[in-house]
């Protein structure tokens, strides 16, 4: 019997699963599988407490709480799983940076949310979550013209503000100089920011927040050719350092 009750909600739960993948973005999309990934280990985890198999209980709670972005005492002992301590841990908040002349892009470890901050022209100071569809084409003109790597930066903003906007627009024919140009050597400090880490952060470090980022990036969460090459570039940079 109690099979059958497992077995009828595993086919409730995809079913329900199924239809939000139909309606729900990428990134959306992403959080609900977390979500609800996390509430099922946090289910049978406490079956498996119920049952007195508690070390299979506290193993399969790690994981769920790590889904759900919860912080539990004992899931610092599974590695990876708890924000455990040491250098250059990961912290909740994490935010990397991406600058260009025009733009300065940020990135969140936690969410994969992205924003910016207009450095300069008409339209400097402002947040780009606070900008209309209309005020976004003015800076993504200036930007054109001026700005290849901001013309970039844009491009993976609007991917995941506006998905599908590519197909409605012709702007990127006005990118071309984007293509050509490269940015110059990468230095440490702009290596740091981009991965959201500090100064002195050591290689264990460095490969965990590329392997966070590079997750984000990932193109069904909206990702960017662009910004996940300059993570690869970043790791590069600062693991030199530990060769």
């Amino acid at each position: 019997m109690i099979n059958l009750i497992y077995g009828l909600g595993a086919v409730l739960a995809f079913w329900w699963l199924m239809r939000a993948f139909g309606r729900a973005n990428p990134k959306d999309l992403s959080r609900l599988v977390k979500r609800v990934g996390g509430g099922v280990l946090m289910a049978v985890s406490l079956l498996l407490a119920v049952r007195g198999r508690f070390e299979m209980a506290i193993l399969v709670s790690g994981f769920g709480a790590w889904l759900l972005g919860w912080s539990l005492p004992w899931a610092r002992a599974i590695p990876g799983l708890g924000g455990g301590g040491g250098s250059g841990s990961k912290s909740t908040g994490q935010v990397s940076r991406v600058r260009s002349a025009l733009l300065e892009m940020e990135l969140s470890h936690d969410t994969g949310d992205m924003d910016g901050t207009v450095l300069a022209g008409t339209l400097a100071g402002r947040r780009l979550s606070q900008l209309d569809e209309a005020a976004l084409k003015t800076l993504y003109q200036e930007a054109a013209s001026s700005d290849p790597d901001g013309v970039r930066l844009l491009q993976a903003y609007f991917d995941r503000r506006f998905p599908g906007w590519r197909q409605d627009s012709q702007g990127d024919a006005d990118a071309g100089a984007a293509r050509e140009t490269k940015p110059g050597a990468m230095t440490e400090e702009e290596a740091h920011q981009i991965l959201g880490l500090e100064p002195g952060a050591n290689a264990e470090a460095v490969r965990r927040a590329h392997r966070s980022l590079m997750m984000k990036l990932h193109p069904d969460q909206g990702g960017s050719t662009y910004l996940a090459a300059r993570v690869n570039e970043a790791k590069e940079v600062l693991l030199s350092r530990h060769r």
